[in-house]
């Protein structure tokens, strides 16, 4: 009984779709409607594959249509591929009488993997069209890429299938040490790092003005035991920061210019003669990782670091003398000074506006749980016409441990902090306490130009405008406009905004 049933309502169903006349297709005559006219594609790096991006492709008609050819203008030459509705077609590049139903739309999925050789070298771009048709038919999407040439970094593969490593910390690491000839970074090509690039005992890697290096995801710079960083980056005349070093990851769509955690860090362990002037370090897991200082003072000068998951710096026992220094957005801090150090501040700006609360611009501490001893001396740490603000009500942690020293000063600083809750804290005393506290602004906004943005500069409204004191005055500022006098507090001279 249950079997007649079935072949009853299969039969039923044969008959309708027999009947039905839907399914039969006209040739399209040339009003398709798109998405988009121009695929822009993300920046890729010779050899190395893009994003894939997709188009949509529509029939507003009444009828089902055949598209008789969709193909790349290139034809199987062409360095970009396509899927159409989840078909590869010929090599990804040719698709035959493509179906697609009355007041329907379709899915075009495009990526290329091209070689700087294979671009225009005039701009870099390397370009085709998708064609829809042909003839009088024939409609067309432009589709454009920026090729850049790279040099590839990376761990060799052993002869036993797994690839070289470094020692890192307490742990071991997918990286290498960089050889002799890979020592200088210039602004010729970009670099790409692929896990953690080491630079050797007793040698230094040089970074020229407008060096360009992207790493990719658990990848970093690490500059050990004796080993020397020379960073020399100086200032630009635009948005590009043409001239600066930048320091970032290897995702290079839109959608990622402000994605914390990319790559790892800069760690600097053990390090010596440690100078850097005009870097740009963008979202990293930590921007500066700075521990075990043999004595010698890590300058960093007119340096920006920007949307850190966990910190903008982190120093363990660090000593870092800094002017010019912007650090926005952090996922702990932007700025952590632990287990003791000695540090000093000049002219800089620390934010944090991160997106959860208990985050803090800068924190201060003297001791580390489980370390032994777990106190170490805080010797020095002083603040000089710097901000320290963010969105939350607390944005200067101090930390102390009796055992050891905890040695800190502010002077002429604005800083956000809730007055009530340090009221009782003998850390905290901002108004009668001149041996750590002089002339400090108190929650008064600096009104930045746009954080989220990560432009930290500000105008003659802001609350650092005209609030320094010339006696810690550094001559320029980040961007190498010269201070008046009574200076601005943090990395800026006051500009008007831009419209």
């Amino acid at each position: 009984m249950q079997l007649n049933r079935l072949l009853f309502i299969l039969g039923i169903l044969f008959t309708v779709c027999a009947c039905r006349s839907d399914f039969e297709t006209v040739a399209s005559k040339g009003d398709l409607v798109f998405s988009q006219d121009t695929i822009f594609l993300d920046t890729v790096f010779s050899t190395i594959g893009s994003s894939t991006f997709q188009l949509k492709v529509y029939n507003k008609s009444n009828q089902d249509i055949s598209i008789p050819s969709i193909q790349l203008g290139k034809g199987l030459s062409s360095k970009y591929r396509m899927t159409v509705d989840g078909m590869s077609g010929n090599q990804g590049k040719q698709f035959q009488n493509v179906t697609l139903l009355a007041k329907d739309s379709l899915y075009i999925f495009i990526e290329t993997t091209a070689n700087a050789a294979d671009a225009n070298p005039t701009d870099f771009l390397y370009t085709d069209q998708i064609q829809f048709g042909s003839g009088a038919n024939l409609q067309k999407v432009e589709v454009v890429t920026l090729v850049k040439d790279a040099v590839l970094l990376f761990p060799q593969r052993l002869s036993n299938g797994g690839k070289e490593t470094i020692p890192l910390g307490n742990k071991t690491v997918e990286g290498f040490y960089l050889d002799d000839n890979e020592l200088h970074f210039t602004n010729q090509k970009a670099y790409v790092i692929y896990g953690y690039a080491a630079v050797p005992l007793g040698k230094t890697a040089v970074f020229d003005a407008g060096a360009r290096v992207y790493f990719h995801a658990n990848s970093g710079l690490v500059v050990g035991n004796n080993a020397s960083l020379q960073i020399n980056g100086r200032s630009s005349l635009t948005s590009q920061l043409e001239n600066e070093v930048v320091f970032l990851g290897d995702r290079l769509q839109a959608d990622y210019a402000y994605v914390p955690g990319q790559w790892e860090a800069v760690w600097l362990d053990e390090a010596t003669n440690i100078n850097i002037d005009h870097l740009t370090i963008k979202n990293a897991s930590i921007g500066l990782l700075i521990q075990n200082n043999n004595g010698t003072s890590i300058n960093i000068k007119n340096t920006q670091i920007y949307n850190s998951a966990h910190y903008g710096i982190l120093a363990k026992n660090g000593k870092i003398v800094a002017e010019n220094l912007v650090v926005n957005n952090a996922g702990e801090a932007a700025l952590a000074c632990n287990y003791g150090g000695n540090y000093t501040f000049i002219h800089c700006t620390f934010n944090n506006n991160w997106n959860i609360p208990n985050q803090m611009a800068v924190a201060l501490s003297n001791f580390k749980l489980g370390a032994v001893p777990e106190t170490n001396a805080l010797s020095k740490a002083t603040f000089n016409n710097c901000i320290i603000y963010g969105a939350y009500a607390n944005e200067l942690e101090l930390s102390k441990k009796t055992g050891a020293a905890f040695e800190y000063q502010f002077n002429n600083c604005l800083i956000k902090m809730d007055a009530k809750a340090g009221a009782t804290n003998p850390l905290y005393q901002f108004t009668n306490d001149p041996a750590h506290y002089n002339a400090i602004l108190l929650n008064q906004d600096p009104k930045f130009q746009s954080s989220s943005k990560n432009k930290l500069n500000i105008d003659a409204t802001s609350a650092a405008f005209a609030k320094g004191n010339a006696s810690y005055l550094i001559p320029f500022d980040i961007s190498g406009t010269t201070r008046t006098l009574p200076p601005d507090l943090g990395a800026y001279q006051n500009k008007v905004f831009p419209k």
